[in-house]
């Protein structure tokens, strides 16, 4: 019988879209005395979307407006949440002014796109403020000058499970996207954390970053190297995101830490180190094994092997450092995706106790 093809996934929409929705339908409100239900924006690449209201409140010198945040079938930690934006007059010439409210964060840190004690309303989402308000302020002869609040409830505690505080972004979550779309599993939004973690920690003047794939690592990382949150880099299975970076950013020093597979899928040259795009190659482990000495069952035993873990009780029962020649191969693959960049490389394997059981430094 035939497989039924898989659904395609529900794209949805960026926190920057929602806040623009939001303050064009507060300031439409403040304007005429009415509130546009559904709101329709442009979007930064061209069309247009609408938004239905999920909250609106109409004051004499200030409208607000909230929608919900739909972002369609990917797991994002702001699914769901209401973006609310209140606009009120400002003073005369002085266009559009941005807030943080409730729950939206503030820079404190140097390296992001915008500067320490700015709300964390990132520039492509201000522009989309911006031009909404303009277009609405044109159509009814108005000059536009507003101030504009976005605040999103339960912010603070949601912006505890992203990278925020570790970017120096405190007391809530940002306002981001480029195109006000969020494309289903995309790993841009990693990517792009990784990139502004790199500025954040290259504006601190880190001499040394810290990357790890996932939590045990990043504990012996930060053990090892007694590293301050803003030089770690959550890299998760992006090696390849993080290392094309840092060509043209680089730092002094960058340590990679992981466990033995996804180490092992470095070393083999892949730069996504994800389950379900790469894949640990066990004659290439059985292959290292021998070259360190293993004997011909202990490297059929290993081209066998259901899991790379196994591979590494083999080779440490055998008295052969696999850890520490998987930790070499995935320096070498660092380094020739660094190509020129002035970067000194160290790489570490931990085990799944979190122990680092091999380290290569060049």
């Amino acid at each position: 019988m035939a497989l039924s093809p898989k659904p395609a996934l529900r794209r949805g929409w960026t926190t920057g879209a929602c806040a623009t929705a939001a303050a064009g339908a507060a300031y439409a409100a403040l304007v005429t005395g009415e509130f546009p239900d559904p709101v329709t924006i442009r979007l930064p690449r061209g069309g247009e979307a609408s938004f239905a209201l999920a909250f609106e409140g109409l004051g004499a010198r200030e409208a607000r407006a909230g929608i919900i945040k739909d972002a369609g079938d990917d797991p994002d930690v702001t699914h769901g949440a209401l973006i609310i934006a209140r606009v009120s007059p400002g003073a005369p010439g002085t266009g559009v002014t941005f807030l943080a409210g409730d729950g939206v964060g503030t820079v404190t840190k140097p390296g992001l796109p915008l500067a320490p004690g700015e709300p964390a309303i990132n520039p492509v989402p201000r522009r989309m403020i911006a031009a909404a308000i303009a277009g609405i302020a044109a159509a009814h002869h108005q000059p536009g000058d507003v101030v504009v609040e976005i605040s999103i409830p339960g912010g603070a505690d949601l912006a505890a499970r992203t990278w925020n505080p570790r970017l120096g972004i405190i007391g809530g979550l940002s306002i981001l996207g480029t195109t006000g779309i969020v494309t289903p599993y995309s790993c841009a939004a990693w990517i792009s954390s990784i990139r502004s973690g790199v500025d954040v920690a290259r504006a601190a003047g880190a001499g040394l970053i810290g990357a790890a794939t996932g939590t045990t690592s990043e504990a012996a990382l930060e053990r090892a190297f007694a590293l301050d949150p803003t030089s770690l880099i959550d890299m998760g299975d992006f090696a390849g995101g993080l290392l094309k970076y840092l060509r043209r950013h680089p730092v002094p020093h960058l340590v990679i830490a992981g466990g033995f597979a996804k180490m092992a899928k470095l070393g083999q040259g892949f730069l996504d180190l994800h389950s379900g795009r790469s894949a640990v190659d066990f004659v290439w482990l059985a292959d290292k094994l021998a070259v360190l000495g293993g004997d011909p069952v202990t490297c059929a035993r290993a081209r066998t092997a259901n899991t790379a873990n196994e591979v590494l009780k083999l080779g440490t029962e055998s008295g052969l450092d696999i850890a520490g020649a998987v930790a070499a191969a995935a320096r070498a693959s660092a380094r020739a995706t660094l190509r020129a960049a002035p970067v000194r490389v160290t790489t570490l394997v931990v085990d799944r106790a979190g122990a680092i059981v091999g380290r290569a430094d060049g």
